[in-house]
């Protein structure tokens, strides 16, 4: 596992002070009033800042502004102005604004990425795959956004007589609370279907990751949509967070499981609606038939894109015994050819970890595994000489339950390996544990595998892929089972849980109770007559 040098393709970034030769990635720094623009957008009044460090070399990014509860009530309050506008604002409007983000995002994707970069430290092929959702999710709403919000006709009780419509009505003002993994992406994408529904948002983005999520903002406001229609505040999780979850008229969270219980409970306390999406311990099946270049290759980017700090990544991988040996030596071989590097360029297979507390939980798993007699086939090391906070892609081998890493999330780039005797097995060993949100099988039996799909318990499965084919299909739902949350994003169900379904049903000529004197026994024999009648029509 070798490092590769930086090469900055512009955007937010001047020559910093620090010599490159020893710290290379630290030889740019961000603009002052590059920086001072983007925390401008916040609403935050405290006069407090918090500092924020880049995790590739520990060198100061920004100084982030604090919000008080009383900007949060500010920006609620803007918000809900603004989406009292919005809502009567035309769905073709909505739309036109979402396909110029699309472009806006494609155009200054350079600029994203360097942010990305330089704020989470991965690598800068994993910081694309952020702009890259960001435009396919822009595009599907916008091309969809009738088929999802359109007034619908359904069957009325009296045929010819009862008219029922279904109108989807906005919620108000929604929260989204998104994570630092993917911070320009998931500071936006499950917002672009509230806004199209014609919602406000007031966003809570992470900590760590907070200019990623402000140019997000910018990006909006530059398409075209009222700047007081998204509102983002700052500050602590377990202060600002419960601020937010109390104004709001419905929740959007994405992050561990522990908060999403505790986001949970504060919605059921308010009756308002919530969706989750939280942690996993995801499988990955290889069967005895499956290619195992393509397995090893799959694997490799299932376990370790974005240093395995992304919620669908794979910690498990359960392997045929009559191909357990070769797929290893595949995927160890290509587990060791990956580069490292603390880097703005293109080339780096992996980049560092977003903190000293998730390397500290990554290193504590696999200590504690080795101790307890795991074999570690490769790496198993933190890299200090790369930057404060990298540790090496580790497939470890022998993981028993005794062993912490062998059910709880690591959410690093760690991944156990295991073989399995038949498919039965192989899907009882996936179920195992509290989770379930993403699943991955090979085999060159699209058939089989798909019949295999329905007996794991995971909100999506992607067959011959680690998990690129499910995420980026926007057209289908995307979310967890047991554990791992509730609710989806992306599809009508991404839109549709931003909205209230409102019945309109319009009456012609006959009323639902007794006529022309007609008793009410007579009405209750007329009615079981009609109702056996419409069965026997085939009617619903």
């Amino acid at each position: 596992m070798s490092a590769s040098n930086p090469s900055p393709s512009g955007g937010p970034l001047v020559e910093g002070p620090r010599d490159p030769e020893h710290d290379p990635a630290a030889s740019y720094a961000l603009e002052p009033e590059y920086v001072e623009a983007l925390t401008a957008r916040l609403l935050a009044t405290s006069g407090r800042t918090v500092e924020v460090r880049s995790p590739l070399n520990g060198a100061p990014l920004a100084h982030i502004p604090q919000s008080t509860d009383a900007d949060v009530d500010e920006a609620f309050a803007r918000a809900r102005r603004a989406q009292a506008a919005w809502a009567r604002t035309s769905i073709e409007a909505r739309s036109a604004a979402l396909l110029r983000l699309h472009d806006l995002v494609l155009d200054r994707q350079d600029e994203i990425i360097d942010l990305i970069v330089w704020e989470s430290g991965k690598a800068r092929k994993h910081a694309f795959d952020e702009p890259l959702h960001i435009g396919l999710t822009a595009r599907y709403y916008a091309r969809t956004a009738h088929q999802h919000l359109d007034t619908q006709r359904k069957l009325g009780v009296v045929p010819g007589l009862t008219r029922v419509e279904v109108n989807r009505v906005p919620k108000g003002v929604v929260g989204i609370i998104s994570p630092w993994n993917y911070p320009f992406t998931m500071a936006l994408c499950d917002g672009l279907p509230a806004l199209l529904a014609g919602n406000a948002v007031v966003a809570k983005p992470d900590a760590q990751t907070m200019l990623s999520a402000l140019l997000a903002a910018e990006l909006l406001e530059e398409a075209g949509f009222p700047r007081d229609l998204w509102q983002v505040v700052a500050g602590p999780g377990a202060e600002t967070g419960p601020a937010v979850i109390a104004r709001s008229d419905y929740v959007c969270f994405t992050g561990s499981t522990a908060t999403g219980r505790t986001v949970a409970q504060a919605c059921a306390e308010r009756l308002i609606g919530c969706s989750l999406e939280l942690g996993g311990k995801n499988p990955l099946l290889v069967l005895r038939d499956a290619d195992l270049e393509k397995a090893a290759e799959g694997a490799v980017r299932a376990s370790f894109s974005n240093a395995g700090q992304l919620c669908v990544s794979m910690e498990r991988v359960f392997v045929a015994d009559q191909v357990y040996d070769r797929f290893v030596e595949r995927f160890v071989a290509r587990t060791e050819a990956m580069t490292l590097g603390a880097t703005l360029d293109w080339g780096n297979d992996m980049g560092s970890l977003i903190s000293q507390a998730q390397l500290d939980t990554v290193v504590a798993h696999v200590e504690d595994a080795v101790a307890k007699g795991a074999r570690v086939l490769t790496g198993g090391r933190a890299r200090p000489d790369l930057g404060p906070y990298f540790f090496e892609p580790t497939v470890l081998e022998g993981v028993t339950p005794d062993m912490t890493c062998f059910g709880k999330e690591t959410f690093g780039p760690v991944v156990s390996l295991y073989r399995f005797h038949d498919e039965a097995d192989a899907v009882a060993r996936a179920n195992e544990g509290e989770y379930g949100l993403n699943a991955s099988i090979y085999s060159q039996d699209g058939a089989r595998a798909r019949a295999i799909a329905p007996r794991i318990k995971c909100g999506t499965v992607n067959i011959n892929e680690a998990f690129g084919a499910t995420f980026a299909s926007i057209d289908s739902p995307m979310g967890g089972m047991r554990q791992s949350g509730m609710g989806r994003r992306q599809g009508s169900e991404g839109i549709h849980r931003y909205t209230e379904s409102q019945s309109v049903a319009t009456q012609r000529l006959i009323r639902f109770a007794p006529m022309l004197g007609m008793s009410d026994a007579a009405y209750a024999k007329v009615m079981t007559a009609n109702l056996r009648l419409m069965k026997k029509l085939g009617r619903a």
